[in-house]
């Protein structure tokens, strides 16, 4: 993977050494594990940093006081592992990473064990992580479902104030759109810094809706 994809993301993203160090670990397993088990698109591994690290990064900027993360559907870690890696230093933070498939639950538990990092693997299906979700202080996936099912996976299963962020393409509109049929929740849109048009929609108060009509209860607005 070039070089400078990695050096102009984590200029970008301006962490620390000590995080550097485990995000260059953390890839350098990721591309190990790759060649035997389906952790991220192949298509995508010569781009990792772009594609996946720097999207990962956005995530535990926008919920700093959030203390435990659950991050649901985790595959390869992302942005599971990575907000792992950023809160590592926290003393008092922690990451429950939800993937029921084996091989990938297995690669993350790795990933902790040799970079030490402060996160539990759940190798259980996201309909059965309600005593996980229960105590999330925010809530993470990426390239996992549209808006509307991933509203149903923590519906009733997570307090009403805790912020849910998930990331979505440039297609992120008719997601809502669609959303706002079945569910009320409030919401704001934070802009990707990684693609254009793409954006880690935070929503919460997250309400089933009784069949009257109307739209959601939403309130968008970037930083």
């Amino acid at each position: 993977m070039p070089p400078e994809g990695r050096d102009v993301v984590l200029a970008a993203f301006d962490v620390s050494r000590e995080t550097r160090a485990r995000l260059d670990a953390y890839v350098r397993l990721l591309g190990q594990w790759q060649r035997t088990t389906n952790l991220v698109a192949d298509a995508t591994m010569p781009e990792v940093w772009e594609r996946h690290v720097a999207d990962s990064l956005q995530f535990r900027p926008l919920c700093q006081p959030a203390k435990r993360w659950v991050d649901l559907g985790s595959g390869g870690g992302f942005p599971g592992l990575v907000t792992a890696i950023l809160v590592a230093d926290e003393g008092d933070a922690h990451v429950d990473l939800v993937e029921s498939n084996g091989k990938k639950a297995a690669f993350l538990r790795t990933v902790i064990r040799e970079l030490g990092l402060p996160a539990t693997v759940h190798a259980i299906r996201i309909e059965a992580a309600g005593e996980v979700l229960a105590w999330a202080d925010a809530v993470s996936a990426r390239a996992l479902a549209s808006l509307g099912a991933l509203l149903g996976m923590v519906a009733g299963r997570i307090g009403p104030q805790v912020p849910c962020f998930f990331a979505k393409g440039r297609s992120h509109g008719e997601e809502i759109v669609d959303a706002s049929r079945r569910w009320r929740f409030t919401l704001r849109e934070h802009p990707s810094r990684v693609a254009a048009e793409a954006a880690i929609l935070e929503v919460a108060d997250i309400r089933p809706r009784t069949g009257e009509p109307g739209t959601s209860e939403t309130r968008a607005s970037e930083e």
